[in-house]
Parts: C-alpha cells; sequence; structure tokens
C-alpha cells in the first residue's frame, strides 16, 4: 500500500490495522548515538491512550482501552541508537471486532469506507482498518524517537506545545499554558475546558460529536529551516499535519485573516539582535518563503467532528455487485471529540518533520547545525 512512508532522510513508516494483531512503525534515518530507551515511547503513548487522561473516559473518548505498550524491536543498544532502523511494535489487545460485523458491506458516511472500497475493490471493515485514528500510536511512537534526536542537536529550549483552542463551540480566551495537562479537554484555558466538557456531555447523550482547533506553537528553531520551493517548512508541515485523519484545514500566524489585512499591517517588522535579528510581530508563523526565521513557529489545525454517532444516518450497502440504500444506526465504543487526543498526535508529527528537515540541513556542507 502507498502512502505509508513519511520523511525524506529521516524516514517513518508505520503499519497495522486499528483491529488487527498489532501496529508498528520502522524510523530510517535516525543518528546513531542518540539516548533512547523503552520508557521515553511510553511516556509519549499513555498521553495518546484513551481512558489516561482522568475522567475524559467518561465524556469526550472512545471506551476501548489498550495499553499501548511498546516493544523495540531493533535499532538500540545499550540505551542509545545504533544508526540502523528502529523497529517498534505495539500490539491490540482490546479489540471488539464483532461490532463491526454488520458493517462488513455497509459504507459509514463521514469515513474512508466507500473511497478505500473504490480504490482497493477490497477493505478491512474492522474499526475502519488502516483509515482508523488507532494508526496514530505509531506515528506517536515515531514522534518520540525523533524528539530524543532533535533535543540531542538542539538542546532543552526546542519544544513543540499543541492544545485545543476551541472545541464544542467553546473558545479559550485566557491562554495559560501551564494548564493544558491539567484539564480533560488539554486547553490552555481551565474555564474554557470546563465548559467544553459540559458541552460534550451533552452531545454525547444526544448521539452526536463536535470538532475542534488544535494549536501549535514549536520554539527553539532556528532561523534557515527549510527547503525551497517545493519542499518549504510550511507545505511539509501542512502535509504532515493533514495527513492526521481528522485534520480538515490549517493555517499558519494570522492564517486567513492575512486576507483582509494591508501590507503595512502583515509585515513583521525586522530588528537587529545582535548576531541574529528579531521580529516585531508573527503574523508570518515564524516562517518566511518556506524557511523558518527564527521565530515561534505557530499554526492552528481544523478538526472535524467525529464522523461514528449514534444517530440515523442515510447512507449505502454494498450487495452482489450493487449498491442499496439503507438507513444506519452506527453501535460500539466511539469518541465524541478528538482534539485531546489528537493533540499529542499533532506534536509527533512536528518532530518528525523537523527532525527530517534537520537532517536535511545538516547534510549540506557549510550550513551544518553544531552537534
Amino acid at each position: 500500500m502507498g502512502g505509508s512512508i513519511f520523511g525524506s532522510l529521516f524516514k517513518v513508516s508505520t503499519f497495522g490495522e486499528s483491529h488487527g494483531p498489532g501496529l508498528g512503525v520502522i524510523i530510517d534515518g535516525c543518528p546513531a548515538g542518540i539516548f533512547l530507551n523503552q520508557q521515553q515511547i511510553q511516556l509519549a503513548l499513555n498521553r495518546r491512550r484513551p481512558g489516561n487522561h482522568g475522567s475524559l473516559l467518561n465524556a469526550a473518548v472512545t471506551a476501548r482501552t489498550e495499553a499501548d505498550e511498546c516493544e523495540i524491536l531493533s535499532g538500540v543498544f545499550e540505551g542509545k541508537t545504533t544508526g540502523t532502523p528502529i523497529a517498534i511494535l505495539i500490539r491490540n489487545t482490546s479489540q471488539l471486532s464483532k461490532d463491526y460485523e454488520a458493517l462488513r458491506n455497509v459504507f459509514r458516511p463521514g469515513h474512508g469506507d466507500y473511497t478505500y472500497f473504490k480504490k482497493y475493490g477490497h477493505r478491512d471493515f474492522r474499526g475502519g482498518g488502516r483509515a482508523s485514528g488507532r494508526e496514530t500510536a505509531a506515528r506517536v511512537a515515531a514522534g518520540a524517537v525523533a524528539q530524543a534526536y532533535l533535543t540531542s542537536v538542539l538542546g532543552e529550549n526546542f519544544n513543540s506545545i499543541a492544545y485545543t483552542l476551541k472545541a464544542a463551540g467553546i473558545s479559550c480566551t485566557n491562554i495559560d499554558l501551564s494548564v493544558i495537562e491539567k484539564n480533560l479537554m488539554r486547553a490552555p484555558d481551565m474555564e474554557a475546558a470546563e465548559a467544553m466538557k459540559k458541552n460534550i456531555e451533552m452531545l454525547r447523550k444526544q448521539g452526536d460529536s463536535c470538532g475542534g482547533i488544535i494549536e501549535c506553537c514549536v520554539q527553539g528553531i532556528p532561523a534557515g529551516l527549510g527547503e525551497p520551493v517545493f519542499d518549504k517548512l510550511d507545505a511539509e508541515l501542512g502535509k504532515a499535519m493533514l495527513s492526521i485523519g481528522a485534520v480538515k484545514g490549517i493555517e499558519f500566524g494570522i492564517g486567513f485573516a492575512c486576507s483582509d489585512m494591508l501590507g503595512s499591517q502583515m509585515n513583521d517588522e525586522i530588528q537587529s539582535q545582535g548576531e541574529n535579528c528579531s521580529f516585531s510581530t508573527n503574523h508570518s508563523g515564524g516562517i518566511l518563503g518556506g524557511i523558518s526565521n527564527g521565530d515561534i513557529i505557530k499554526f492552528r489545525l481544523a478538526v472535524k467532528p467525529v464522523p461514528s454517532i449514534f444517530k440515523k444516518q442515510q447512507t449505502v450497502k454494498y450487495n452482489q455487485g450493487e449498491y442499496e440504500n439503507m438507513e444506519l444506526e452506527i453501535e460500539g465504543r466511539h469518541d465524541v471529540c478528538l482534539c485531546p487526543r489528537v493533540v499529542p498526535v499533532v506534536e509527533a508529527m512536528c518532530y518528525i518533520t523537523f527532525a527530517d528537515f534537520l537532517l536535511r540541513q545538516e547534510v549540506q556542507k557549510g550550513v551544518c547545525f553544531p552537534r
């Protein structure tokens, strides 16, 4: 199956399905000598796990509980990467495939069922198979490896921080990054998080779902990272983020609001600051000409509502070469709002993307970052 590999030098290849024996990732291109152990990867996976963030299990996310215990199969020896491919396996332990038997030939609205069938003529109908959000566990594992490499080069000042900026119609207004992991929605506003949770609980009772907006800030990226013209930093970040199944849009910096601005309002004025430059504003989101400018890289993602809802919907069933109209009412275990669980995935894809760009930069003569 094409499309399962991301990256140019730091290559990440994920495998596995939602209801198969397991899933995992192979990372090719990670340099040798990077400190890495199973606990680092496990901590990242634990943040993504459903039910791991307090009583959120009863509000926003699926009731499917997976241990998500990772196994490092290769590429790490005595606590350091060896420079050879790193293989990580995560076994599935809580799949209830019988919940999907009734959907064997039914195309669920909002899912990839119909498009996968039209492309391949054969699909894994259990939980969406390869198109399931479960696949993102492998990305998070790879992200932990990429983070270890980036920290070894850029230092502790480098960090990627994502959070729920809006969900269930509620927006954060009093931004405090210190509270992101202290509330159920991973929002930087405790009051807004509580209002989100109440709306989500109401939607669960109604059998419906909701979307939201995730914002991400990447700190500690030096100026000069990016590969014009077709491999711009923002273009590759856009690809990375839009590859996450629930993400339907992305904007950098001031985003679409720039269409109503004047050039005199939009431009980030530049000042001298010793050996570098600084900017009076950050409307560009830390990227100019497809290359990082040394400022905080900031972007926002539109996350769609969960398509599996407990309401009757019109769809079709494929039966002996023909499509038949039918009414569908989905059962099983499903999220109401994906935002809290997408946050760690966004951070992971950031780490993977920047690890790839940093390796590209390091192999270019005369512009290598010091190791």
